[in-house]
């Protein structure tokens, strides 16, 4: 699908984690202890969950030594993007090659500010590109999920990365993105072979989601009622956007998402706390199981 150049930017498999960003002065040396963990196994990309900003990919660039570093997402309204260009040029020179903006329009009820999430995203790219030290179109991928934003990523940055998706919409989004550009979806795994307890794991943490209407009206395009959002989620639309089981029944779901047309996929492990854990010991196991490389 996309250049060999792009994918191997990113890799085959990549973690997305909200607990990689952490203001908690406690936390540092097990962040990078995780992150040069994360390198060592052989993923390719580390996705910073949680709104982060450029300066969140410091540390764990300056712990690691192959791995892409990612925003996923940096929010437009929180960040100018004066500041974003010239923070990412300094990593760039720290770091060649090695960190890569992801871009977003959040949410209504996070930002005051929040209004035209089309055309402000189109404005700030086209801040991006005025800056002193231009944030390339390769340099950035935006968190799209309707057709428009995806074509933005198609034109204007390297390709997307939808966050809460299913394997139908990945293959839409393929379509809308033709060939070349990088196709990056998020998946969320539940590593339990219990059905049941993998549910009520994976409800307990959709339930914060199911109030965002950018994820609802998606999952409405792609077929679900208003009823699916239910007290944390019907069963069906559970099955739809997690994969859940041992590694290598998650293994087997993950490579649905590949076969639709992902080029790359983050995976995210959800715990009673994914804000808060690093779920190490999934991680490996996943290592084991999911294709890392071609």
């Amino acid at each position: 699908m996309t250049t060999e150049r792009t994918l191997g930017r990113f890799g085959r498999i990549g973690v997305w984690s909200s607990a990689l960003k952490t203001e908690d002065p406690a936390r540092p040396g097990e962040i990078a202890d995780a992150a040069a963990e994360l390198d060592g196994l052989g993923y390719g990309t580390i996705w910073i969950g949680r709104n982060p900003g450029v300066a969140h990919a410091v540390p764990l660039l300056e712990a690691t030594s192959r791995i892409t570093v990612a925003t996923g997402i940096l929010s437009i309204w929180q960040h100018t993007a004066a500041d974003v260009a010239a923070q990412r040029a300094g990593l760039e020179r720290a770091h060649p090659g090695r960190f890569a903006l992801g871009l977003g329009v959040s949410h209504g009820h996070l930002s005051e500010r929040y209004g035209r999430p089309y055309s402000a995203m189109k404005e700030y790219l086209s801040a991006l590109d005025a800056a002193p030290e231009p944030v390339p179109a390769e340099g950035r991928v935006l968190a799209a999920l309707g057709p428009n934003m995806l074509e933005l990523s198609r034109v204007r940055a390297a390709g997307a990365h939808p966050y809460l998706v299913t394997v139908e919409h990945t293959a839409k989004a393929r379509e809308v993105l033709g060939d070349h550009a990088l196709l990056a979806p998020e998946l969320k795994v539940v590593l339990d072979p219990d059905p049941d307890s993998a549910r009520r794991t994976a409800r307990d943490y959709l339930g914060f989601y199911l109030p965002m209407p950018n994820y609802t009206n998606n999952l409405l395009r792609l077929g679900f009622t208003e009823g699916d959002f239910r007290d944390g989620g019907s069963d069906r639309l559970i099955d739809a956007v997690f994969a859940t089981g041992d590694a290598d029944a998650i293994a087997e779901q993950a490579g649905a998402y590949l076969a639709a047309g992902a080029d790359h996929l983050a995976i995210q492990v959800v715990t009673g706390d994914p804000t808060r854990d690093l779920p190490r010991d999934a991680w490996r196991r996943l290592a084991e199981a999911l294709p890392l490389s071609d």
